[in-house]
C-alpha cells in the first residue's frame, strides 16, 4: 500500500473513532442531569478534546448553553402541558413536620389527585380562580397545576414554606401566585397595623385583580384547603356571619368552599330536625346558605400532623373510623332573594340563635317572649303544628318564619336590638 493510501485509511480511523467518543459523552451528558455530574462532564478534558476533533452539531451547542444557563440559575418557565414531578413523600412529610404550627398537610400525590378531582374533574375549562388555603410543602399546589388550573392563589402562612413555592411560581408564567398571607385569618378584628399571615380581603383581592360580581353570577373563586384541628367550628361560624351578611370574601360574590373537616362537624352540619343532639343553629344557617356536598372521607392516618415541634401532630377524634371529610359548601343564588337581605341578616342570624338556646323548648313560648300573644296567630300562617319544638323545625321553616316576622306589624326590630349589638361586639365566633 503506497504511503497517501496508509495515511488516507489511517484519517478516516481516526475520524470515525473521535464520532464515536463523541455519541458515548453525549449519551452520558443526557442521561445524567443533577448539576454536579453535568458540571463535571461540561468542564472535562474528553469533552474538550471532543471539541477539537469534531464539528460541534447545532443541537449539542444548544445542549451546551442551556446547561450554562441551568448553572446560573436561569431556568426556563415551564409550558401549561408539562408535568410537575411530585416530592418524595418522605421528603414531603419532613417538609411538613417542621412546621412550628399545628396543622395537616397532604403530601401523598395520590391524594392530593383525589382532592383535584373532586374539586373540579374538568379544572382545565374553569374560570374561576383556585385559592389554595395553606399549602405547606406544595404536593396539592402540584396536582392543581398538573390537572390544568388556569390561575392558583397559594395562600401560605409560614414563611418556611414560602422560597420552594416562590420558585416553582418564578418558572409557570403567572399560572402560580403565591401570598403570605393566612387564608383563616383573613380580616382579623383589630385596631392595629394588619401585618402578614393576618390580611384585609379587601388588599388581597385588589392585589390579584378580582373584582366583585354580582351574587347571581358564576362561582368566581373556590378555596381548597383543610380547617385546623383547633378552629373548625370558630371558622364555620365566621365564614357563615360573613356569608350572610357579604363581607369578607363573599363580598366579591358566591366564593365556594371546599375544604377537609373532621367528620363530627360534618355530621352536625347536615343533621336533620329532631335529631337533638347534633342538629343546631350552624345546621340550620349552612343548609339555608349553601348547597352542601360530602366528595370524599379520608382516614386522618393519610395526612401529616406537625405539632410545633418538629414530631408528629396528635389525632383527635372520637368517632371511630376517624375520617377526614372533604365538604363542598356552594352558596345558594337565591338566598337573598325573599325578604332575607344582607341588611338584615344579622337579625336573622341572632333569631336562629335565640331559637337554639333550648332546642327542646316549644316555638310559640320563643315567639311569645318577643311579641307577647303573637305566638299562636304566626304559627298558624306558617301551618305549622301548634306545639312544635325548635328542634324539629326544618331549615326552611325558620327562614319562612323570619320573612312572616319581617312583614308583621306585631314584631317590632326593638325585641333584637340589643342582642345584635351584642353580637356584632363579640368576637366569639368570629377569631
Amino acid at each position: 500500500m503506497s504511503l497517501w493510501s496508509s495515511r488516507f485509511v489511517s484519517l478516516i480511523l481516526r475520524n470515525f473513532h473521535c464520532r464515536r467518543c463523541g455519541h458515548q459523552l453525549l449519551g452520558q451528558f443526557r442521561l445524567y442531569s443533577s448539576d454536579g455530574i453535568v458540571k463535571r462532564i461540561a468542564k472535562s478534558q474528553p469533552v474538550q478534546r471532543l471539541e477539537k476533533c469534531m464539528n460541534v452539531s447545532a443541537v449539542t451547542q444548544t445542549s451546551l448553553s442551556t446547561v450554562a444557563r441551568m448553572q446560573k440559575g436561569q431556568n426556563r418557565s415551564l409550558s401549561r402541558y408539562e408535568h410537575l414531578e411530585f416530592d418524595d413523600v418522605e421528603e414531603a412529610a419532613e417538609k411538613a413536620l417542621a412546621c412550628p404550627a399545628v396543622r395537616r398537610f397532604i403530601v401523598n400525590p395520590d391524594l392530593a389527585k383525589t382532592v383535584v378531582n373532586c374539586l373540579d374533574p374538568n379544572l382545565a375549562d374553569s374560570n374561576a380562580v383556585i385559592f389554595e388555603c395553606n399549602p405547606g410543602p406544595g404536593t396539592l399546589t402540584k396536582a392543581l397545576l398538573n390537572a390544568g388550573a388556569q390561575r392558583v392563589v397559594a395562600l401560605e402562612g409560614e414563611n418556611n414554606f414560602l422560597p420552594e413555592l416562590q420558585s416553582l411560581e418564578n418558572h409557570l408564567n403567572g399560572r402560580l401566585e403565591v401570598v403570605h398571607c393566612d387564608f383563616f385569618r383573613l380580616d382579623p378584628i383589630t385596631t392595629g397595623v394588619i401585618r402578614p399571615p393576618a390580611m384585609c380581603t379587601t388588599k388581597l383581592f385588589h392585589d390579584l385583580g378580582i373584582s366583585e360580581v354580582s351574587w347571581n353570577d358564576d362561582v368566581p373563586v373556590k378555596a381548597v384547603g383543610i380547617f385546623g384541628q383547633t378552629h373548625e367550628r370558630n371558622m364555620l361560624w365566621k365564614l357563615v356571619y360573613a356569608l350572610y351578611e357579604r363581607i369578607s370574601i363573599y363580598r366579591y360574590g358566591r366564593i365556594e368552599l371546599v375544604m377537609f373537616m373532621s367528620e363530627k362537624e360534618y355530621l352536625k352540619l347536615i343533621a336533620q330536625p329532631g335529631y337533638i343532639k347534633n342538629y343546631r343553629a350552624l345546621s340550620v344557617l349552612w343548609q339555608i346558605a349553601c348547597e352542601i356536598e360530602l366528595l370524599h372521607k379520608e382516614p386522618l392516618s393519610s395526612f401529616v400532623i406537625s405539632s410545633g415541634s418538629g414530631q408528629l401532630g396528635v389525632r383527635k377524634s372520637k368517632l371511630p373510623n376517624d375520617n377526614l371529610c372533604l365538604v363542598r359548601l356552594t352558596p345558594h343564588k337565591n338566598l337573598f332573594s325573599g325578604a332575607l337581605t344582607p341588611d338584615n341578616a344579622m337579625t336573622f342570624l341572632v333569631m336562629i340563635k335565640q331559637c337554639f338556646a333550648k332546642r327542646s323548648a316549644k316555638l310559640v313560648n320563643r315567639l311569645n317572649d318577643w311579641c307577647p300573644g303573637c305566638g299562636p296567630e304566626i304559627i298558624k300562617q306558617l301551618n305549622l303544628p301548634p306545639h312544635i319544638i325548635v328542634g324539629h323545625m326544618f331549615p326552611e321553616d325558620f327562614k319562612r318564619l323570619f320573612e312572616a316576622m319581617e312583614h308583621s306589624k306585631e314584631f317590632g326590630h326593638s325585641w333584637l336590638y340589643n342582642e345584635v349589638l351584642v353580637y356584632t361586639h363579640r368576637t366569639e365566633f368570629l377569631i
